[in-house]
């Protein structure tokens, strides 16, 4: 039972930071949402920024590089790229901690934007390790690394275009292009 009010109240301040702002959102109006004592808020969450941190640490998403592998195949950089575009699925994802929260509050709170630059970090690695399996060379690190950057970026700007609530841009052209330059360095 104590896991279900734990989770309610996490369910509550993701809705409530998502509508009105970390800052703005009070512990007392979070434990009113969520139907718990405000005291519990603070015995699971002994400050406000724990909270925060807990719904980015629980609910944003992580990749292993391991997963490249079900969405490469060798000689199909551009597809595998799409493919992983579609398996990661920011753009559509469901939380509103990825959707909302960490983009906006990743400007005025370090704790939020060192969690950004941590999910992006993963996602780079495992964009990296999707372009290892389908290019079939080495590539150079330097260059690897800026291609991964490079579809990274698309897929955080389909992502936030998305939750903007415009027409996401197409990860085909982009994966492309990527696929091209990594193909044209060997």
């Amino acid at each position: 039972m104590t896991t279900d009010r734990r989770t309610a109240i996490l369910d509550a301040a993701e809705r409530l930071f998502a509508e009105s702002g970390f800052d703005a959102t009070s512990t007392a109006r979070v434990a009113a949402e969520a139907g718990a004592p405000k005291g519990l808020v603070f015995y699971y969450f002994p400050r406000k920024i724990d909270l925060l941190l807990a719904l980015l640490d629980e609910r944003l998403p992580a990749h292993d590089p391991a997963e490249a592998a079900t969405v490469a195949e060798l000689g199909d950089p551009a597809g595998s790229l799409v493919r992983l575009d579609r398996l990661l699925g920011l753009g559509e994802h469901s939380s509103l901690t990825l959707r909302t929260i960490v983009f906006r509050e990743s400007g005025t709170h370090p704790e939020v934007a060192r969690r950004l630059l941590a999910l992006r970090s993963g996602l780079v690695a495992l964009t990296e390790a999707v372009l290892d399996l389908t290019v079939g060379v080495v590539l150079d690190p330097e260059l690897r690394s800026q291609a991964a950057h490079t579809f990274v970026a698309v897929m955080l700007d389909r992502a936030s275009t998305g939750r903007a609530g415009g027409p996401a841009p197409d990860a085909a052209g982009p994966a492309r292009l990527v696929s091209l330059a990594v193909q044209a360095a060997h």
